[in-house]
């Protein structure tokens, strides 16, 4: 791994497969040691693949950055426009996913990549910016309170065959 900060970027049609393998790695990492093995494989199956991934990068009304460490991808985040919105705004944009690799956390990374998600939604005329964060996913918590999310409801979030209850947080874009 190189020591250079990534740089963050629209992500390529041609970054779908290794975009894939972070999706479900930093996925399992993140949530595998608090759900059953079972959930996990059933939600990995349906949420990543390198076909699923090329669907969402070449989905208009989402964007997808990754972070480029010189050719490895070392996080990403995806921006979702008109999706079912939480909170009452006349254009919201939602944070739909912003996982960093484990060798970079602590680095400055899932910041870059929220800066560039608020960029994005304001330069797209959001009027609001809103995500679902697992109620136990302290470490997610604790990074959207610094940037600003403020609770504003909850909403449930199926992983496999369990369903969770997800904290709705918002904030201006």
């Amino acid at each position: 791994m190189t020591e250079a900060t990534p740089t963050i970027r629209l992500a390529r049609a041609q970054d779908a497969a290794a975009l894939a393998a972070l999706a479900e790695r930093t996925f399992r990492d993140t949530f595998g040691a608090s759900n059953r093995g079972s959930d996990m494989d059933l939600h990995c199956a349906r949420s990543y693949g390198a076909a699923i991934q090329a669907a969402e990068i070449a989905e208009p009304r989402r964007t997808t950055l990754v972070a480029d460490a010189a050719g490895s991808l070392a996080g990403y985040a995806q921006l979702r426009w008109n999706a079912t919105a939480a909170l009452i705004a006349a254009r919201p944009a939602e944070i739909q996913r912003i996982y960093v690799d484990r060798p970079w956390h602590g680095r400055g990374v899932a910041q870059a990549l929220m800066a560039r998600l608020l960029a994005a939604a304001r330069e797209g005329g959001a009027d609001g910016v809103w995500l679902g964060v697992w109620e136990r996913n302290e470490r997610a918590l604790a990074f959207y309170r610094k940037a600003g999310f403020e609770p504003i409801g909850e909403h449930e979030f199926a992983l496999g065959d369990e369903v969770q209850r997800d904290l709705v947080l918002a904030r201006a874009p």
